[in-house]
C-alpha cells in the first residue's frame, strides 16, 4: 500500500494552534477578489441560526456574512452602531495562516483501533489493492493530470495512475466515509469532503499529497457537492441531509465567507459561474436555485432565486452549465434541455419529431470549445452548437424548440454516463468517462476520421457484491454481484481476468473441491432466479490458436452444468466434507440436495421454516456428516446428509421432497434483557460489597474516636436507600434476525443476530430430535453468550476463520472489519476481548457481504454492499516477499469440441420439483384424457344405438309407436335438470338487478332530458 510522505515544514503543531486559533476569533473587514465584508455577524458554535429552516419558494433569500467560529462561551459579538468612528471598532488584526504551512497526514488519517495492552501489530491488515469503484457516487471521477485520475472507494481516496495502473491510498481522517472530491483549476490541490459527525473538507497539494488546509463545520452529517471558482481562491460547498448548507469559503485562510441554506431536498451540485465569481447554481431534488452575492445595507449577503418550472413538469437536475450572459442549461429527467433566463423556463429544447435530447436524464452538459456537449444515463454523447442554443427562443405556445446535435457518441450498450472529465492532451480531444454501470471509458470526441474508439479503461461490479471465493490451489478469486456477473480476478498480482455476464444477479457463490475438480477449476454460483450454474476456467492460451483470431485473455469462463432447485434466489451454496453432495438454499423456505458424482443428479428437498441466509455441513471432527441451516426467522436446522436412492426407485417418485429426514431445530428465544438483568445485578452486587467495605471502615474510625456507642449511633444515622428496580424482561415481538453463524461442535453453534439481539454472539445446543414436535411451537435459548464491544447498533454481518483456526474476522454493518485473535482449536471462543478493527468499506452503504482468505493465509478480501472489494495481506512474522501470479488451470482436453451446455435464460422456467410435478401432472391429465376419449366413445356408441331405436320406432305404424317420454329411464332426472336451470336463471337475474335497474334509471333520465 503506497501513502503520501510523512511531511511537515514551520514548525508544525506551532502553526496548527495558530490555524486554531484564528477560528475561534471574531470576524474582522477583510477584502478577497473584490468582496469586502462589512458586517460582523459572529455566531457562537451553538446558536441556531446555523441550522434554521428557510422558506425556499420565495424568489429571493438574504444571508448573514463571515461567520467566523468562536470556540469560547461568550455570545455573540455586538454590531456597530451607525455612524460609529471605524477606530473605535477596529479588533486585533487576524494571523495569516503561513503560504508554507502543511498538516500532518500520519495525524489527519484515521487509523486501525487495537485493543490496548493487546500486542495486535496496527498494520496487522495491510491494504494492497481495491478492485471497486463507487461508481454511482456522484462526481466520483476527478483527473489530476494527463496520467492521474482519483476517485472514492469506500472509506478510501483512490489516486490511479491509468497507465502502469498503480494506485495510491488517502484514508478519510473521520473514519466515517467521503462524501464527495474536487480537483482545483490549475490541478495543484484537491479537496476531500468527507462524512461523519460536522466533517472536514480536507485540502491536499498535489503531487506532493501533503494536507494543506482544514476546514471544518460546514454541514452536520456529510458533504454533497464541492466547487472552486475559476480562479481558485474561492470554494463553494454544500452539505447534505439533514441541513443542506451552502458555504462559501475562503479556504487558503480556512474561514467561511458566507452561508445560506440551500433547500429543503436534495442537492446534488453546486458551482461558481465560470465568468462570475458572484454567481452561483445549485440544482438537485425536484429544483435548481440561482444564486448571487449582493451587498446590502448590513454587508454582503447570499441571496438566493429558487427556479420556477411555469408549465413545464417538475424534474430532477442533475447536469447544467452557465452560459456566458448569465443564463443556465439544464436537463431533465426525461431528457430534453431546459434553458433558464431569469429563474424562468426560456424554451425547452429537443430533437425533430418532439424526440428528447437523450433518451433519460441528462446527467452533465459542459462547453468545450464553443460547443455544448451532453451526457446520458442512454450512454450517448452529443454535441451542439452553442450560438444556436445561446440564442434560442419559443417559436408556439408548446414552448419547445427543436434543434439537432452536431455530432453523437454511442459509447457501447449498457453504458450509463454520470460524468465527463477532459484529459489534458494537446492535439488530441480525449475524455475520460464516469460510468454508472461499473466502467471508466476513455473517449475521443475529436469526430474525425481518425477518431479512435471508445476503450473501457477499467471496469467494476456496479452493484452490490453478494458473494465471493478464492481457489484452494492458487491465487484466483471469483465474485459475483447483482450486476449479473461473475468475475475473476488474480489477487497476488492485482489484475481483473475476465467476466461473464448473465440475465439475472448472481446471489451466491462457492469454490468447487478438489476432490471433484483436482485442478480447482471449476466453481458454482446461484442466480435470483433460482438457476445454479456449474462454470469452469481455463487459460486459453492452451487451445489451438486459429489465424485471425483477436487477442486471448488470460482465462477464459466454460458452463458446465445449469440446473434449477429454486422458485426465489439462492442464498447459499454448501459442499459436503467428502464432495458427494452439494446442498443449495434459497429464500423459497427449501434446501435441495445434489449428488455430485452423477452430474448432479438431483437427490431431494426438504422445508425449512424460513428463508435460508447460510449453509454450513459439518467438519471432519464431527462423528457424522450433517448440514447446519440457518434461517433469517430465527429458526436453525440440522439435517443429516441424504440417502442416495437407486435409480430405479427414484423413477416413479412424484415429488423430490424428502419427508423421513431427521431435523434438529433451534427457535431461537431472545435473552438479550435476561443478560443484561445479569449484568446489572453483578454490578449492583459489586456496589453493595464496596459499600459494605466503606461502612466497616468508618465504623472503625468511630469506635476508636467514640467507643462503643458509635456503632449505634452510626446505625440510627444510616438510612437504606432504596433500590431502583431491575431491568424488566423483554421479548422482541418480531423476531431478531439471524447474520450468520458456524459450528462449534457436535450439536452446538455459535450464531449472530440483528435487531434488539445484536450485541453478542451466543452460544446454542439443539435438542434432540423429534419427528411429532412442532418447530413453530418450540422455543429454545442459548447456553451461553460472548459480549461483543461496540456492536449493539453495528452487528456483524458475516465470520470466517483462517485456514489455521487462529483468527477470526468479522465484517461488519457499518463496512468496518474485525479481527480477533484465538488460540488454536479453540471453538468456546473465550478469548474474544483482543481485537483489531477498522472502517473500509463505505459507513453507510457498505456493509461487508462477504470475506475470505486466500488458501495460505495471507491474504484477506472483502467485499461489500458498496461495490468495492479490498485485498489486504495479513500480519506474518514469516515475511512473505515474493507474491507469484495466479496459476490458471489448463483447459481439459477436447473442450473446445465439446458442445455448450444448454443455459436457462427464462427467469419462469420451471425448477426441477416443479418440472417433476408438472411431468407427474402431464401424465396424469394424459390418463385422463385417454379415459375421458373411452368413455366418450362408449356414449356415442350408445347414442347411436339410441338413434337408431328410434328411427325403427317412428317405421313401425302409429298405433304400436312408444311415445317420446317411453324412452327416458327415469322422469326424475329430467324435471331436476329443468329446475337446476331454472334456479341458475333466477339466480343470474338477482346479480344482475343493481346494474339492470342503473341502467334502466340512466336510460329514463336521457329520455326525461331530450323529450320534447
Amino acid at each position: 500500500m503506497k501513502e503520501p510522505n510523512d511531511q511537515d515544514t514551520d514548525g508544525g503543531k506551532s502553526d496548527r494552534s495558530k490555524s486554531s486559533d484564528k477560528r475561534s476569533s471574531k470576524s474582522e473587514s477583510k477584502s478577497k477578489d473584490g468582496f469586502e465584508e462589512t458586517t460582523d455577524d459572529t455566531l457562537t458554535e451553538g446558536e441556531e441560526s446555523y441550522f434554521e429552516e428557510d422558506s425556499d419558494l420565495e424568489d429571493l433569500e438574504g444571508s448573514s456574512s463571515s461567520f467566523p467560529y468562536d470556540d469560547t462561551e461568550s455570545g455573540p459579538a455586538s454590531r456597530e452602531p451607525p455612524g460609529q468612528p471605524a477606530e473605535e471598532a477596529e479588533e486585533e488584526p487576524k494571523k495569516k495562516i503561513s503560504e508554507s504551512f502543511f498538516y500532518d497526514y500520519n495525524e489527519l488519517a484515521s487509523m486501525p483501533f487495537v485493543t490496548p495492552n493487546s500486542n495486535i501489530p496496527l498494520d496487522f491488515l495491510v491494504l494492497v489493492h481495491s478492485f471497486g469503484y463507487d461508481c454511482r457516487k456522484r462526481a466520483n471521477l476527478q483527473l489530476l493530470d494527463s496520467d492521474t485520475m482519483m476517485y472514492i472507494a469506500g472509506n478510501q481516496l483512490i489516486l490511479l495512475n491509468f497507465k502502469t495502473k498503480e494506485q495510491i491510498y488517502l484514508r478519510s481522517s473521520s473514519g466515517q466515509g467521503i462524501g464527495v472530491i474536487g480537483v482545483h483549476p490549475h490541478k495543484t490541490y484537491f479537496t476531500v469532503a468527507e462524512k461523519g459527525s460536522f466533517p472536514k473538507i480536507i485540502i491536499y497539494e498535489y503531487p506532493s499529497l501533503r494536507p494543506y488546509r482544514i476546514l471544518q463545520d460546514g454541514t452536520e452529517k456529510a458533504y454533497a457537492y464541492v466547487d472552486f471558482n475559476y480562479n481558485g481562491t474561492l470554494l463553494a460547498s454544500v452539505g447534505s441531509s439533514p441541513d443542506y448548507t451552502l458555504t462559501i469559503w475562503d479556504w487558503k485562510e480556512e474561514q467561511p465567507i458566507l452561508r445560506k441554506k440551500a433547500f429543503s431536498l436534495d442537492v446534488f451540485k453546486v458551482t461558481f459561474n465560470p465568468e462570475d465569481d458572484e454567481q452561483l447554481t445549485t440544482a438537485g431534488s425536484g429544483h435548481i436555485k440561482f444564486w448571487e452575492m449582493a451587498y446590502t445595507f448590513t454587508g454582503l449577503k447570499l441571496q438566493g432565486s429558487l427556479g420556477r418550472f411555469g408549465k413545464t413538469t417538475t424534474t430532477d437536475i442533475e447536469g447544467y452549465m452557465e452560459l456566458p450572459d448569465g443564463k443556465v442549461l439544464s436537463g431533465s429527467e426525461w431528457g430534453n434541455l431546459l434553458l433558464w433566463e431569469a429563474s424562468l423556463i426560456k424554451v425547452e429544447l429537443c430533437r425533430s419529431g418532439m424526440k428528447p435530447c437523450h433518451h433519460g436524464p441528462i446527467n452533465q452538459i459542459t462547453l468545450d470549445e464553443g460547443e455544448v456537449i451532453t451526457a446520458g444515463s442512454d450512454g450517448c454523447i452529443r454535441i451542439w452548437d452553442f450560438e444556436t442554443i445561446d440564442t434560442a427562443d419559443t417559436v408556439d405556445d408548446t414552448g419547445l424548440l427543436e434543434i439537432e446535435p452536431i455530432n453523437e457518441l454511442q459509447v457501447d450498450k449498457n453504458v450509463k454516463l454520470f460524468s465527463l472529465i477532459k484529459i489534458n492532451a494537446p492535439g488530441y480531444n480525449l475524455w475520460l468517462a464516469q460510468d454508472a454501470n461499473g466502467a471508466i471509458w476513455k473517449l475521443d470526441l475529436s469526430f474525425s476520421n481518425i477518431t479512435q474508439d471508445p476503450e473501457c479503461l477499467f471496469s467494476f461490479h456496479s452493484e452490490a457484491i453478494e458473494a465471493m471465493a478464492t481457489s484452494p490451489l492458487t491465487y484466483l478469486m471469483a465474485t459475483t454481484a447483482l450486476d449479473c456477473s461473475v468475475r475473476i480476478y488474480d489477487f497476488a498480482s492485482k489484475n481483473p481476468l475476465t467476466q461473464m455476464k448473465f440475465k439475472q444477479g448472481g446471489t451466491a457463490l462457492t469454490w468447487v473441491p478438489r476432490i471433484v475438480s483436482y485442478s480447482g477449476a471449476q466453481i458454482a454460483v446461484g442466480f435470483e432466479d433460482g438457476v445454479v450454474r456449474i462454470l469452469e476456467l481455463y487459460d486459453p492460451k492452451g487451445l489451438t490458436i486459429f489465424a485471425g483470431r483477436k487477442k486471448v485473455p488470460d482465462v477464459d469462463i466454460f458452463l458446465k452444468h445449469v440446473f434449477k432447485p429454486h422458485t426465489a434466489q439462492v442464498t447459499a451454496l454448501a459442499y459436503e466434507r467428502d464432495a458427494e453432495v452439494l446442498a443449495t438454499g434459497s429464500k423459497d423456505q427449501t434446501v435441495f440436495f445434489f449428488e455430485v458424482e452423477k452430474n448432479y443428479k438431483p437427490v431431494g428437498y426438504i422445508n425449512t421454516p424460513g428463508p435460508v441466509c447460510q449453509l454450513i455441513w459439518s467438519s471432519i471432527i464431527h462423528p457424522d456428516s450433517t448440514l447446519l441451516i440457518f434461517c433469517e426467522n430465527g429458526y436453525v436446522l440440522e439435517a443429516p446428509c441424504p440417502t442416495i436412492k437407486e435409480e430405479e426407485k427414484d423413477r416413479d417418485v412424484v415429488s423430490y421432497e424428502i419427508h423421513d429426514m431427521c431435523l434438529k431445530c433451534f427457535h431461537f428465544t431472545s435473552v438479550k434483557s435476561k443478560i443484561l438483568r445479569l449484568i446489572e445485578i453483578e454490578k449492583r452486587e459489586k456496589q453493595k460489597e464496596l459499600k459494605a467495605k466503606e461502612r466497616e471502615e468508618r465504623i472503625k474510625k468511630l469506635i476508636e474516636e467514640m467507643g462503643e456507642d458509635a456503632e449505634k449511633e452510626f446505625q440510627e444515622e444510616e438510612e437504606e436507600e432504596e433500590e431502583e428496580p431491575l431491568p424488566e424482561i423483554f421479548i422482541p415481538p418480531n423476531p431478531s434476525p439471524i447474520l450468520c453463524g458456524f459450528y462449534s461442535g457436535p450439536g452446538k453453534f455459535w450464531v449472530s443476530l440483528g435487531g434488539y439481539d445484536a450485541g453478542f454472539l451466543y452460544h446454542c445446543e439443539f435438542p434432540l430430535c423429534d419427528k411429532s414436535s412442532n418447530f413453530e411451537e418450540q422455543r429454545d435459548e442459548p447456553f451461553d453468550f460472548r459480549f461483543l464491544e461496540d456492536t449493539e447498533e453495528n452487528p456483524i454481518q458475516t465470520i470466517i476463520f483462517s485456514f489455521s483456526q487462529t483468527m477470526m474476522f468479522c465484517g461488519m454493518r457499518n463496512g468496518a472489519i474485525r479481527v480477533y485473535i484465538l488460540n488454536q482449536n479453540e471453538p468456546l471462543l473465550s478469548s474474544l476481548e483482543d481485537y483489531w478493527h477498522f472502517s473500509i468499506h463505505d459507513n453507510d452503504y457498505g456493509c461487508v457481504k462477504s470475506m475470505v482468505t486466500s488458501f495460505d493465509d495471507h491474504f484477506l478480501i472483502t467485499a461489500g454492499a458498496d461495490n468495492n472489494i479490498f485485498v489486504f495481506t495479513i500480519f506474518s512474522e514469516l515475511e512473505f516477499l515474493k507474491i507469484v501470479k495466479a496459476k490458471v488451470p489448463s483447459p481439459k482436453f477436447g473442450i473446445e469440441t465439446q458442445p455448450p451446455t444448454e443455459d436457462i435464460e427464462d427467469p419462469k422456467a420451471y425448477s426441477i420439483e416443479n418440472a417433476r410435478k408438472k411431468r407427474e401432472h402431464d401424465k396424469l391429465m394424459k390418463e385422463m384424457e385417454e379415459l375421458k376419449a373411452g368413455k366418450r366413445e362408449q356414449i356415442q356408441a350408445l347414442r347411436n344405438t339410441f338413434w337408431k331405436l328410434i328411427e325403427m320406432n317412428k317405421e313401425l305404424p302409429e298405433h304400436m309407436q312408444f311415445k317420446r317420454t317411453d324412452f327416458d329411464l327415469d322422469s326424475k332426472i329430467r324435471a331436476e335438470i329443468d329446475r337446476k336451470t331454472v334456479h341458475k336463471i333466477h339466480q343470474l337475474e338477482k346479480e344482475l338487478a343493481w346494474e339492470k335497474e342503473k341502467y334502466y334509471l340512466g336510460l329514463k333520465k336521457v329520455q326525461n332530458r331530450w323529450k320534447y
